[in-house]
Formats: structure tokens, C-alpha cells, sequence
């Protein structure tokens, strides 16, 4: 419940302070007076856009508070406990404005996203605006007030949920089945390219190892020529070799020692010269039986170099690279046909949850046929007491269940009424005029408030277009929704501002330089005053006082 509202710098408001109480309350005030303006500043509240030209002019930003009582409201406690914004079951909500166009919001004195202010909005309070009979008119909105009086939040949730996951698995499935049909062309092509380095198999480093054995027995004969040369010069010429010459040198250096012992280190150093010549040769003489003519093998890597470099062309890659292009495309190949298997799992998963999408909304629709004819019979009655002596009302729910699958079900919904005997049901738009509309609206509003678990109801000049004993049964209407709801009315009718618990009236005062609005609570001689003000405008007489206080006596 809406407690108090503080108001600075907003609009042509300086400040305002003022509190809120059970029941219903009314707001008057001479038309230009800014009667919504308190409306505008709970909604700025509540989230909606802020400007800087919001800020009353002269002043730095505009800064509103609203503060409700959420005790016993389960869901805006859940909301406050769940964002750790609870403050002893009060909610204080702070939007601040600065008139650059900054804007921040607060709940219980903590910063928050506007978008929070929202969130907790639906929770605490639900305006209806006075052009809101003319959204009455949109199909769309005529289900969601079906939806609304028939407390349909689970049943929607669960085929909303349902649309959701066929959307998400049905854009899989699409996304799959194109990249599957444009992959088919390339099927073919990848079976052959993997079927042909298969069967070549070339191995990661194979062609470096082949290329470098083929080059060996291609040079065999110039190998073997130039070993047995080397050999000759090691250890084999009878003439001269290394080795011999290392062993004449070390006998010189044995009759050097004799003479000079200080030479004697170089011993050492030449013995290891002889050992390390004498290593090469039994390793190049090894080296030498290795290598051998081999016509066949060399002819064998002959054909698998060849091989190797026209796949590497085909491929346009090297032959390194072949053992990674083959990996590459085999993977690919393997993808295409897991896509396949994927896109039959999806196929049956879409199935699945189709099936269960059209079982909740025909239990939807079900529902929504029963609650029509409930509030179908409510609407007329209350259309009766709005003067509409021969009006009927009806809704047609028709359950489509061939049509798309969307998150509001399956069903298309249409408001018919008739207002004189004999004439057949139709669209509001083709039979209604403006002030039978609005009075519809206003009733299907009532009703759908007892249902809706919004705690306070703001209604903005909804009675526009109603008089006489009309607005005294619309006043009526709302105070007896006002005895299990908080209200909130604007309205410039006295039999409507007569009913309210409370009152309040909206007065503009301008200097010639500047001009404030105030709103103030009325007592019980202030509210004879102000009713009378607005069943004889400017001149207040004897009987318009007498008829003032008889509207506040009918409904004390």
C-alpha cells in the first residue's frame, strides 16, 4: 500500500509531502491545475523515462519518493529479500533527475538499476490511464485482461516456457539443416579426398625421413667412392695415411721426451688425436657397408616422393603439411555426419516438446473458455448498472490449433458486445461509442482489480465521458473495490469524488513569475467546498452546498 509520496523540484511542484491512507482517495482540482502531476511522479517512481525538462525550472533535479507498505505482500518481500534490499517490510523508492537528463534510482536507500524500479513496480502499485478504453480495442490486450481475471500466471509461464525451448531447438535444427544442405555438395568430395590419403597414408615427418633415405641411395656409388677415398687417407694408403703418421710422430716425440721432459703433455694430446682418428674409420667404414645400391627401394620412395608432392599440389599445401590436411578434412567429414545425427535427435526433440506445447495450451484455452463466460456475465451486469440498460457483453475464445506456435498459446481472443435489443454481437470498435467504451473499460478494470494482486490501483480521469447517475454508480463501483484495495482516483466528476474515503485537491498558484502546484488532504467542511465547486463551478450557492453534503451523507 501506497503510504506517503514526497515530491521536490518536479514539474511546477516546489514541494510536496503528502500521505496516503486506506480505502479510496480521490483527487480534484480545476482543470490545468496539474491533477496527474502526482500520478507522473509515481510513475517516474516506478520506472518510467525521466527528462531534465521534468525539473522544475529555478531548480538543480527533481527528486521523488514513494513509500509502501509490503506487509503481507509476499512477492515484493521475495524481491526485496532476493536483491537484499528488505527494510523491515517498508519499501521506500528514491528517483533523483538531474536536469542535464541524469537520472538514478534507490529502494530502501540503496543505488539500483531503473530497471529494478520496474521490477518491483508490478508488485506494488498498477495505473490505469484515461485514454486506456482505447487499448481496450487491441486484441492483444483484450487476452491479457482475460488472462489477468483468470490468475492464468502459471498456465502462461509453463507455455511460455514451452515456446521458449521449441524457439531455441527449432533455431538449432534450422541452423543445422542449412549448414547440412549446403554441405552436401562437399560430402562427396571429402569422402574422396579422405579415401585418398587414406590409402596413401603418409605419417607426420614420414616425407622428411623418405626424402632424405632417397637422396642417400640415389648418391650410393658417389658415397661409397668418397668413403673408400676418406678411408685411404685415415688408415689404408700404404704410402701415406693419418694414422701412420700420428704413430711416427709419437715414436719422434718418445726420443723428444728423452732430451726434454717438458714436452711430455703433448703425449696426451696426440694419443687423443690417434684415437679419434682411428674412431672415424671404424665409423665411416661402418657408414660404408650401410650404404648400398638398392634399385627397388629406391624406385619404391621414387614413387611415394612422387606421390607425396602431387597430393601436396592437388592440395596446395606441402607435402609436410599433408598428415594435418588429412587430419582436417577426416574431422570435418566426421562433423557433417554428427550434424546428421544431431539434426534426427532435434527432429524428435522438437517433436516432444510440440506435443507438450499443444497439451498446455489447449489446457490454456480450457481455461480461458470457463473464465470468459464468468466474466462475460460480470461485464453485463456491471454495463447494466452503467446505464447500458440492454448491453451484453461476451468473449470469444477460439482455440487455433493449426496456428503458430507463440508464447500466449493457441487461442485468439475478441471482445463482441451489443447495447440495444435485437442487435447481433460484435467488435467493440463497430458497435460502442467513446463514452460506452469507456464505461466498459472502466468495468472490466474493476472486476480484473479484485483478481489482480496489485495492492494499490491508481485511476487517472477513467470516468471522461460519463455524467448523472452514471458517474455516481462508477464512484460507487470504485469504493466498494476500494474496501479489499487501496484507490487512488483523479477525477473531475462530484458524484465519483464524493465517494472516496478520502480527498484531496490539487490547487495551481502563480505570482506572474512562477507558478506551483500544491496537493492538499480536505476535511469533511473543506470536501462540502470543493464537491460544491465542482457541481456549480464558480458560483456556489445554497443548493449545490445542500447537494455536496448530501453526496458525502449517501456514502458515509
Amino acid at each position: 500500500m501506497l503510504t506517503q509520496l514526497t515530491v521536490n523540484d518536479f514539474a511546477i511542484v516546489d514541494a510536496l509531502d503528502i500521505e496516503f491512507g486506506e480505502g479510496m482517495t480521490t483527487i480534484t482540482g480545476e482543470t490545468g491545475a496539474g491533477k496527474s502531476i502526482a500520478i507522473d511522479a509515481i510513475s517516474l517512481c516506478l520506472g518510467a523515462r525521466g527528462e531534465g525538462a521534468m525539473v522544475r525550472p529555478g531548480g538543480k533535479r527533481a527528486d521523488i519518493s514513494a513509500t509502501f507498505s509490503v506487509e503481507g505482500n509476499k512477492p515484493a518481500l521475495k524481491f526485496l529479500r532476493h536483491h537484499e534490499l528488505d527494510n523491515d517490510e517498508q519499501c521506500i523508492i528514491r528517483r533523483v533527475i538531474s536536469k542535464e537528463g541524469r537520472s538514478k534510482g534507490y529502494i530502501n536507500g540503496k543505488p539500483v538499476p531503473i530497471s529494478q524500479l520496474k521490477e518491483i513496480g508490478v508488485f506494488l502499485l498498477n495505473i490505469h490511464g484515461q485514454h486506456a478504453h482505447q487499448g481496450l480495442l487491441d486484441s492483444a490486450l483484450q487476452l491479457s485482461l482475460l488472462d489477468q481475471y483468470a490468475n492464468h500466471q502459471k498456465l502462461n509461464a509453463q507455455v511460455a516456457l514451452s515456446h521458449q525451448n521449441y524457439s531455441q531447438i527449432n533455431a538449432e535444427l534450422k541452423e543445422l539443416q542449412v549448414a547440412q544442405q549446403q554441405a552436401q555438395a562437399k560430402v562427396q568430395l571429402l569422402e574422396y579426398q579422405v579415401e585418398e590419403l587414406d590409402a596413401f597414408a603418409l605419417l607426420e615427418g614420414e616425407f622428411d625421413e623418405i626424402e632424405q633415405e632417397h637422396q642417400r641411395l640415389s648418391n650410393s656409388e658417389s658415397i661409397q667412392m668418397s668413403c673408400h677415398r676418406l678411408l685411404h687417407q685415415l688408415t689404408e694408403d700404404d704410402s701415406f695415411n693419418i694414422e701412420s703418421a700420428l704413430n711416427s710422430a709419437l715414436a719422434t716425440l718418445d726420443e723428444l721426451i728423452e732430451q726434454d721432459s717438458s714436452v711430455e703433455p703433448l703425449i696426451e694430446m696426440l694419443n687423443g688425436a690417434l684415437i679419434q682418428v682411428q674412431e672415424s674409420a671404424q665409423e665411416l667404414t661402418s657408414y660404408q657397408e650401410s650404404v648400398e645400391q638398392n634399385p627397388e627401394r629406391l624406385a619404391e620412395l621414387d614413387e611415394r616422393l612422387s606421390k607425396a608432392m602431387q597430393l601436396a599440389r592437388k592440395h596446395q599445401v606441402t607435402p609436410q603439411e599433408l598428415p594435418a590436411l588429412h587430419q582436417s578434412i577426416h574431422s570435418e567429414l566426421q562433423a557433417i555426419n554428427h550434424d546428421d545425427a544431431r539434426i534426427g535427435e532435434l527432429e524428435i526433440q522438437l517433436e516432444q516438446i510440440a506435443a507438450q506445447y499443444y497439451e498446455q495450451a489447449q489446457q490454456l484455452s480450457q481455461s480461458r473458455q470457463k473464465y470468459a463466460s464468468k466474466l462475460e456475465k460480470l461485464v453485463t451486469k456491471s454495463m447494466k448498472r452503467l446505464s447500458m440498460e440492454h448491453g451484453k457483453f461476451a468473449i470469444d475464445v477460439t482455440f487455433n490449433e493449426s496456428g503458430n506456435i507463440n508464447k500466449h498459446g493457441l487461442d485468439s481472443v475478441a471482445f463482441l458486445v451489443s447495447t440495444n435489443p435485437g442487435q447481433p454481437l460484435d467488435a467493440l470498435n463497430k458497435v460502442v461509442s467513446g463514452g460506452e467504451l469507456s464505461r466498459i473499460s472502466l468495468a472490466i478494470s474493476v472486476i480484473t482489480a479484485n483478481k489482480v494482486a496489485t495492492p494499490t490501483l491508481i485511476f487517472d480521469e477513467v470516468d471522461v465521458g460519463i455524467s448523472g447517475p452514471t458517474a455516481a454508480t462508477v464512484g460507487e463501483m470504485l469504493r466498494e473495490l476500494g474496501q479489499s484495495t487501496q484507490i487512488a482516483c483523479v477525477t473531475h466528476l462530484p458524484q465519483v469524488a464524493g465517494c472516496g474515503h478520502h480527498q484531496m485537491r490539487v490547487v495551481k498558484h502563480t505570482d506572474g513569475r512562477t507558478t506551483q502546484t500544491t496537493m492538499v488532504p480536505l476535511s469533511e467542511s473543506e470536501r462540502v467546498q470543493e464537491l460544491a465547486r465542482l457541481l456549480g463551478g464558480n458560483s456556489i450557492s445554497d443548493n449545490t452546498l445542500a447537494n455536496a453534503q448530501e453526496l458525502l451523507r449517501v456514502n458515509e
